[in-house]
C-alpha cells in the first residue's frame, strides 16, 4: 500500500516537471533565428568585402 503511494506521488512529480511551455519554444526558436541571420549576414559581409579585397589587388 505504501510502495503505491510513492508511486503515485513521484509519477505526479514527473509529468509536472516534463510540461514544456509552448511560449518557451517559440520564444527560444525566436531568438535562434535572430542569432541565425546575424550571422549569416555576418558572413556575408565578410564574403563581399574578401571578394572586394581580391579585386582591388587584381586590378593593381
Amino acid at each position: 500500500m505504501r510502495s503505491d503511494f510513492n508511486l503515485q506521488k513521484n509519477s505526479a512529480n514527473v509529468s509536472e516537471q516534463s510540461k514544456v511551455k509552448l511560449t518557451d519554444l517559440l520564444s527560444r526558436i525566436n531568438e535562434e533565428k535572430k542569432i541565425e541571420r546575424n550571422r549569416n549576414f555576418a558572413l556575408s559581409v565578410a564574403a563581399v568585402s574578401a571578394v572586394t579585397v581580391f579585386g582591388i589587388i587584381l586590378t593593381l
